[in-house]
């Protein structure tokens, strides 16, 4: 018997269907595509690492520049502020992981400090390209994305200054601050034809005997110290009117009888405001993270039996110890005479002791070419020029009262060299002179504007005052009278000084 095997009839009815079977067409194809998808995933993967790197790259590259420019950078030179930046940036970078080959550029985008004018401006930028590694994008053959990026801030703060300050301490900054103290100046100064100023003199042996209004002994009216350290007291009811009670009526001079009477003179102002000064230079250096260098100069002062006396005299150099300069300030007193005409014993200058003209000339000279304010190496501060003055030369060897630099030269030429000035003009009274101002010196007074003025100026009846103007830069003029704030007006002026040249964040 021969046995058959019979094939089954494949797709028939009741045969296998092997090959017309989809069933699992979908796990094929899916194992097919997985390679290709899981690279584009993993592609996905490491672009979406790099530009999460990228951001916080950039993030710390903003940091890094805004660090160079803060306040407290601004006061430090650019290398300095670059140097801790582009430190700070690596330490930030440095936490990132994945980045290599990090290289940033911090000269190639035009960083640095730059004077505009009044102020420095500064611009702290840095570029960099760096690396991202890759996990399956290596696979591939490629191991990393480039990362690249940039970042710029800019700033401004005040620059350095050095201040010279130009006292006048003539004879004529003696006057009575105030309409009060004048008047009592006047009252207690008959037998002299009334005098508001509190005159200095070494030898008062030529003054007459002082007594007030009504030919009684003047009373102290505070407690205090003579000029040669001598003690008096206020008096009283029911005290003697004899000293120490009352101003001796002899062997002491108008200086001393404004200490007994407590009556302020300009030159006591004068001397407040400018330690005030230092103050406000020392907060506001603080508050500009800006340096301020003081440098001090009196029209006059008192050296024994010399005629050096009316030089230009260095109370403080320049100096940035501000305190110092403050304990200077103290010491600012006006110009002692030795009797009235006589600077010195026997001279007979006709108390010709005013020479701000000549003043003007040594202060130019003394100081230096002023800088731009950076802290750039081999730059040096602004500077910035005051002058406290009443504004009236009394000058030889011809006797003239001309106000301050009236031509305008000299001021000129400070201004010239890239100094401001800044003038507080502290108002000369004709009253104070009497009849002698009247008579001596407001005939010889200019008419008219000072050349430097533009001709829209007011004329007014002051020329002292059109002459401080003059010499004034602009915005940098201010006056005080009597009855004034002198040292109010004074860190004013300053104020406004220092605004010109202060940089906007």
């Amino acid at each position: 018997m021969t046995l058959q095997f019979k094939i089954p009839k494949l797709g028939g009815p009741k045969g296998l269907r092997l090959w017309n079977n989809k069933a699992g067409n979908i796990a094929i194809i899916t194992a097919l595509v997985m390679i290709p998808l899981t690279f584009a995933l993993g592609m996905a993967y490491d672009y979406t690492m790099a530009e999460a790197r990228q951001d916080q790259i950039d993030g710390m590259a903003d940091v890094a520049t805004l660090a160079g420019v803060t306040p407290n950078q601004m006061g430090n030179n650019y290398t300095t502020a670059q140097t801790f930046s582009a430190n700070l940036f690596l330490s930030q970078i440095a936490t990132v992981n994945g980045v290599v080959t990090m290289s940033p550029n911090w000269t190639s985008c035009g960083g640095g400090d730059v004077a505009s004018g009044v102020s420095v401006n500064r611009t702290m930028c840095v570029t960099y390209t760096a690396a991202s590694q890759n996990v399956f994008a290596s696979l591939l053959g490629m191991s990393t994305f480039p990362l690249a990026g940039s970042s710029t801030a800019t700033s401004s703060t005040a620059p350095n200054i050095d201040f010279y300050l130009m006292m006048d301490t003539s004879p004529s900054m003696e006057i009575a601050a105030t309409t009060t103290g004048i008047n009592t100046m006047v009252s207690n100064t008959q037998d002299q034809g009334t005098c508001a100023f509190g005159c200095h003199q070494s030898n008062p042996s030529d003054l007459p005997a002082f007594s007030d209004i009504n030919g009684n002994p003047i009373k102290c009216t505070v407690s205090g110290n003579y000029s040669n350290g001598v003690a008096f007291t206020a008096w009283t009811t029911g005290r003697p009117l004899t000293p120490p009670y009352t101003f001796p009526a002899s062997g002491y001079d108008n200086y001393d009888l404004s200490r007994c009477t407590a009556v302020t003179l300009r030159i006591d102002l004068l001397n407040t405001a400018a330690q005030n000064l230092m103050t406000t230079a020392q907060t506001t250096a603080a508050n500009d993270h800006a340096a301020y260098r003081m440098a001090i100069y009196e029209t006059d002062v008192n050296q024994a039996n010399s005629a050096n006396d009316l030089n230009l005299y260095t109370l403080e150099p320049l100096t940035s110890n501000l305190t110092d300069a403050q304990t200077k300030a103290a010491t600012i007193t006006s110009l002692e005479m030795y009797q009235n005409n006589h600077l010195i014993n026997g001279d007979s200058n006709n108390d010709e002791d005013t020479y701000l003209d000549s003043d003007l000339t040594a202060m130019n000279t003394l100081m230096p070419a002023p800088g731009t304010g950076t802290n750039n190496v081999n730059d040096t501060p602004q500077e910035v020029m005051f002058i406290v003055t009443d504004g009236l030369n009394d000058e030889g060897p011809s006797r003239a009262y001309p106000p301050i630099d009236w031509s305008g030269a000299k001021c000129s030429a400070i201004k010239a060299r890239n100094i401001r000035i800044a003038v507080l003009y502290t108002t000369y009274i004709a009253a104070s002179g009497g009849g002698w101002y009247n008579s001596a010196v407001q005939p010889g007074l200019p008419t008219g504007l000072p050349p430097g003025l533009p001709s829209t100026t007011p004329v007014g009846t002051d020329p002292m005052a059109l002459a401080a103007q003059q010499c004034a830069s602009s915005g940098l003029y201010y006056e005080v009278s009597t009855d004034g704030d002198v040292s109010a007006a004074l860190v004013h002026l300053f104020q406004e000084a220092v605004a010109q040249a202060r940089l906007l964040h």
